[in-house]
């Protein structure tokens, strides 16, 4: 899919609406905890102002009814700081105050318009044509001369500010969103052997990436990390005992045991298992091989064991792409950090080396492990472009949309 990038556009006078992702841990209402989104956009929006375009940036920040569902004042503030041109901030969204601050805004200035989520149809989901009527879009527009979407990370979800401007106004991709389509959604140029790591907690999403990728032959390998090789262990029989069993039950996860079956027989050759897991007992890390199992009373299985660490780091020395999602144990503990910590970096190793976005971004940051090809932005949207499906709001993006 070829799309629409600010290389297609003068933007020198123009009005731009600028559609980013800052949704961001906070330390409260009026503090980020953590820049690392904002940061991301920096690029898109020097870039902008930097060719003198007039910047309106909407934005959401949580979720309504969530402890983070919070103003984007302090996000307007910290991008002040971090761009040579000023941003001011502006406590509405889309109504006369809002039209007449843009109307309002010089060449090279930018304004930080409120929290979209403020308004109760951003969170729902519409087709494009009818999240153009709505009155977000159809009152802002107006005041834009074009629409730059920028927000990879949610680029799955078909909201009014994602994908109705693109109806009303001439639209294109900010850097973010250009290079997260170049990279994630050209997983078939990169060089083979291909392997992807497959973890973390949201064991359905993984297992859709596993039966995804090997069955459009992406994968010359997938290696299981996690819940997702706890469920896989489980489908090829081991016994890890009734603690890991139990967490997988009670999080709904029970149907993913019969997935991972059917894989396991379709694709066994190419999907690889742990040989060992760690787990806690008496408040220490202990690992136990296969063949040592089931673990003991209330002894879940919390990490990858060493030989596993070994035997995947191996696998990917002689590989030339790796994909990872999802950590490989319960990183937030650092006692189960190994595995994590362990994968990741032999990743680093391997000439390709794409990471997709969510919890798996968010352990490298609290690891401090760097190096990557590519560490995606977004987690359900990498999701959805490594199982192949359509971004609704990047394929408003395209050439001849």
């Amino acid at each position: 899919m070829t799309i629409r990038t600010l290389d297609d556009v003068d933007l020198a006078g123009q009005t731009v609406g600028i559609r980013i992702d800052v949704n961001s841990p906070l330390v409260s209402p009026t503090e980020l905890a953590d820049d690392a989104r904002l940061q991301a956009h920096r690029e898109t929006l020097a870039e902008l102002l930097d060719r003198d375009a007039r910047v309106a940036v909407l934005a959401h920040q949580g979720r309504p009814g969530g402890d983070e569902f919070a103003s984007l004042e302090p996000h307007a503030e910290r991008f002040d700081e971090l761009l040579d041109a000023p941003v001011d901030f502006l406590d509405v969204t889309f109504g006369a105050g809002a039209r007449k601050a843009i109307a309002d805004l010089d060449d090279g200035e930018a304004i930080v318009l409120e929290n979209t989520r403020f308004y109760s149809e951003e969170y729902m989901e519409f087709a494009p044509e009818r999240a153009a009527e709505t009155y977000l879009v159809e009152r802002l527009a107006p005041a834009l001369d074009c629409f730059v979407n920028d927000a990879f990370a949610a680029a799955h979800r078909s909201q009014p500010s994602m994908v109705g401007f693109p109806k009303r106004l001439p639209s294109y991709a900010g850097r973010v969103m250009e290079t997260e389509l170049d990279v994630l959604g050209n997983i078939e140029a990169t060089p083979t052997p291909r392997l992807y790591v497959v973890g973390g907690a949201k064991v359905p999403d993984s297992v859709d990436v596993a039966e995804s990728v090997l069955e459009r032959g992406l994968a010359d390998g997938v290696l299981t990390t996690g819940v997702v090789a706890n469920v896989f262990l489980l489908a090829d029989g081991a016994d890890l005992g009734d603690a890991s069993r139990e967490f997988i039950e009670e999080q709904g996860y029970a149907d993913e045991i019969e997935r991972a079956e059917r894989l396991l027989a379709a694709h066994g050759d190419r999907i690889h298992l742990p040989s060992d897991v760690a787990v806690k007992r008496d408040g220490e890390r202990v690992e136990l091989a296969l063949e040592d199992l089931p673990a003991g009373d209330g002894e879940a299985a919390m990490d990858l064991g060493e030989g596993t660490i070994a035997d995947y780091a191996e696998r990917m020395a002689d590989a030339e792409t790796v994909i990872l999602n999802g950590p490989a144990g319960v990183f937030e503990e650092e006692a189960f950090q190994r595995g994590t910590r362990g994968v990741f970096e032999a990743a680093t190793q391997v000439d390709t080396s794409i990471v997709g976005g969510g919890d798996t971004a968010a352990a490298l940051r609290t690891l401090g492990i760097e190096g990557f090809t590519h560490v995606s932005t977004g987690g359900g949207a990498a999701l959805t472009l490594l199982t192949g499906e359509e971004l609704p709001a990047a394929a408003l993006l395209a050439d001849g949309d």
